[in-house]
């Protein structure tokens, strides 16, 4: 029966109930009104049995948020799978032209000026849209007490040739929240805890190797909120993550041998300073991992730790100047982008930990609703008796950029840096860089 027909019966239903029925005299008010709530539930199943079941529908796209370094995934087209879940599909489309005084690896991004080796100037021009992203935000079904959310989200910096650049996965995890309580579950790849700001860089480098260290990694964490005072908040959170270490000289991920997974632990302080509620955040974190280096197929082996302190401060100045910065000491960490991406020193007779220290500061200027100005460095300085001769020894950089949000999907980029690179008992190297990007987001 399709819905027109079963109008017709919805109303006739319906005027049986509102007239008096033939047994009225005889009925008592309680008899009559559990009367009429059975026939009202049966007319409520006559109507769903004879509803046609809708597709989907999908909503229109929302309006992107203005650039910021919050690093949580923006909005999107949504829809409502099946099974309940809401998902929404967000991204951008995005183009970056570089031009390089000197040679600046990798290129796409940059990390630091590569060996000049008593060669003239070596400019270099490199255009790409690798930093393209697609990502789907999930959240629901939820319940009285939990809400479910999780992200999956790709990008195209994943190696192949320039051209037929292979896909990265950078985050797929879910989160189990608790409001209540203010404690959630995350199981799956995403941000690192430890120094968990990002640089205002237009580049995707991201400043790592050179005062901004913390990566992604898959991992397991809790998090506990508190509420201290009025309007502050005080987080304490801890994680089990994947360690990745070098490939021995037996081939073996020197990570994934070792008997224990990377700790990872991070506590922030956050409270309003301005006079708009800024908040103004605190923290401190760190990690401790292993690395098992196996010297012959009998389990020989040396244990390297990997591990991290890390201080981050995030200071609103003002309505519209913000003050951030972190810094960082530890030993083996290159799979945090930390000691120049240089961990262990193999060369030697055994292998030894390579300790390093470094940070970086910026301030951002919003100019205007869709305009902000940022100007910073940062520096990575490992330590030189633990490096082999030619090894990166101090990685310095200065920035300057502007971001405008010309309209709310069209994005324009623009960044100057400088670069300073040393190497152990080898010349230094420096290298001037100016980057652009246009972005399309939906």
């Amino acid at each position: 029966m399709n819905r027109k027909r079963a109008l017709p019966y919805a109303l006739m239903l319906a005027g049986l109930l509102l007239a008096p029925p033939a047994a009225t005299a005889a009925e008592t008010l309680e008899e009559r009104v559990i009367r009429l709530e059975k026939e009202l539930a049966e007319l409520k199943t006559l109507v769903r049995q004879t509803t046609p079941v809708q597709a989907p529908v999908m909503a229109a796209p929302a309006t992107p948020a203005a650039p910021a370094s919050n690093p949580a995934p923006p909005a999107g087209i949504a829809v409502t799978t099946a099974s309940g879940v809401r998902a929404q599909l967000y991204g951008f489309a995005r183009f970056d032209a570089s031009y390089d005084s000197e040679q600046i690896y990798p290129g796409n991004i940059a990390l630091w000026a590569q060996p000049e080796n008593g060669a003239d100037s070596d400019g270099e021009w490199n255009l790409t849209a690798g930093a393209t992203r697609l990502g789907i935000n999930l959240s629901g079904p939820d319940s009285e007490n939990l809400k479910l959310s999780g992200n999956i989200e790709l990008d195209f910096l994943g190696g192949g040739t320039e051209n037929n650049l292979n896909p990265r996965l950078r985050h797929g995890y879910l989160k189990a929240y608790w409001p209540a309580s203010d404690f959630s579950i995350i199981a799956g790849q995403t941000w690192d805890l430890v120094s968990s700001l990002l640089p205002f860089v237009d580049d995707p480098g991201l400043m790592w190797a050179s005062g901004n260290i913390g990566m992604r990694h898959p991992q397991l964490r809790l998090t506990k909120g508190f509420s201290v005072a009025e309007q502050s908040r005080l987080e304490i959170a801890a994680a089990a993550s994947r360690s990745i270490g070098e490939k021995n000289s037996l081939g073996i991920d020197t990570g994934k041998d070792a008997a224990m997974p990377t700790v990872q632990g991070r506590i922030a302080l956050s409270a309003p300073l301005t006079a708009d509620g800024k908040p103004a955040t605190i923290a401190v974190s760190g990690h401790y991992g292993q690395e098992e280096w196996d010297s012959d197929l009998s389990n020989t082996h040396l244990t390297l730790p990997s591990w991290s302190c890390n201080v981050e401060l995030s200071l609103p100045l003002s309505s519209k100047l913000l003050l951030a910065g972190e810094y960082f000491t530890g030993t083996n960490l290159d799979d945090y982008a930390g000691g120049i991406i240089q961990g262990v020193n193999a060369k030697g007779a055994e292998p030894e930990e390579i300790r390093s220290s470094g940070g970086w500061a910026a301030l951002r200027y919003a100019y205007s609703p869709a305009v902000t100005i940022s100007i910073g460095g940062g520096i990575d300085d490992p330590v030189d008796g633990d490096l082999a001769d030619n090894a990166r020894s101090a990685n310095r950089s200065l920035f300057a950029s502007y971001v405008n949000q010309i309209t709310p999907n069209f994005i324009f980029g623009l960044q100057l840096s400088k670069w300073n690179t040393d190497y152990k008992n080898a010349p230094d190297s420096d290298a001037f860089r100016a980057q652009s990007s246009m972005t399309y987001r939906f």
